[in-house]
């Protein structure tokens, strides 16, 4: 591990903040997580949510048996955050939507603690300078885009990544709002089903995250994920899936006047899922031009990653 960077995860018990402790310690870097308690503690367990049903207390004794080291802490506790942050170099946050706003409390500790390379906000997700989205997820954008500031402003170094679509959210199912599993018979496809969008693996962001923060060239840029096996319309993933399980689906195209009625009328999660989709499938938010000066294209700078391809992940459900 000499002269790796020492990395501290925030948010690491989360969809993709896991992922992203696992790549740090695969690289071989010092990974830190912060969190609340440590295993054993009886507060641990209620940690457990219908929503992520692993025992969250489970996984950090799995940090802790993988070399992570644990720091107890709170975003909302300033000196703990403080404490944490004196000891490593970059940090990481991977927190949920609901606490993007109080990512400002982690800016202050870094400032305070006067020590930190590199800070990557909590983004994972479409490029929240490049869009075209509608409520509510417009409003998440605009408070991510609001922290991008106050980096900014403050001098911080940063690397922000966008890796726009999980393939956990929009290819499990299709994009079909009422389904677990990729349909065998109808298929509901946002718009015409040919704009290109970029999907990937949790896993992946893991990999892709920990190879940034590894990486001088991605200094105070955006690091973009749309891996070329990738990036694809909703029409070219069905095709994929079609000639899985050898059947044509019957197509049902939804425009674009009733999926902005349908986001107005329906209450979350529906409302954030179909915004989500709209802004991909619908706005091709995906679908921009890299600046070299402020951006990185991640599958040029990473050529070694071997990714899973969606062709790859639908396999799991033939």
């Amino acid at each position: 591990m000499a002269g790796k960077d020492r990395i501290l995860i925030l948010g690491p018990t989360g969809a993709i903040g896991r992922h992203i402790v696992w790549a740090s310690v695969k690289a071989g870097n010092p990974t830190f997580a912060l969190v609340r308690n440590t295993p054993g503690s009886a507060s641990t367990v209620r940690l457990v949510t219908a929503a992520n049903p692993e025992n969250k207390e489970e996984l950090i004794q799995s940090f802790k048996n993988s070399g992570v080291t644990l720091l107890v802490g709170d975003i909302n506790d300033h000196q703990s955050l403080v404490n944490a942050i004196k000891q490593v170099d970059v940090v990481i946050c991977a927190a949920g939507r609901l606490l993007i706003e109080d990512q400002v409390k982690i800016i202050a500790a870094i400032k305070e603690a006067g020590n930190v390379k590199r800070f990557f906000p909590s983004e994972f997700g479409l490029d929240v300078d490049r869009h075209d989205s509608v409520y509510p997820v417009r409003e998440v954008f605009e408070d991510k885009a609001k922290i991008r500031r106050i980096i900014e402003a403050e001098g911080i170094p940063y690397t922000y990544l966008c890796c726009h679509a999980f393939t956990g959210y929009f290819l499990r199912n299709l994009a079909q709002l009422d389904a677990t599993v990729p349909p065998r018979d109808k298929v509901f496809i946002l718009g015409d089903g040919n704009v290109k969008g970029a999907y990937v693996t949790e896993a992946d962001v893991g990999t892709y995250t920990i190879k940034a923060a590894n990486d001088p060239r991605t200094l105070n840029k955006a690091v973009h994920i749309r891996l070329p096996s990738n990036y694809l319309t909703s029409n070219e993933i069905i095709s994929l899936w079609e000639k899985k399980i050898g059947k044509t689906l019957e197509k049902t195209y939804i425009s674009e006047e009733k999926v902005l009625k349908d986001i107005k009328e329906s209450g979350f999660p529906k409302n954030y899922l179909l915004a989500l989709y709209h802004s991909q499938q619908i706005k091709g938010d995906a679908v921009y031009e890299i600046d070299p000066a402020k951006d990185a294209e991640a599958y040029k700078f990473y050529p070694d990653v071997k990714y899973t391809t969606v062709d790859e992940y639908l396999d799991q459900f033939v």
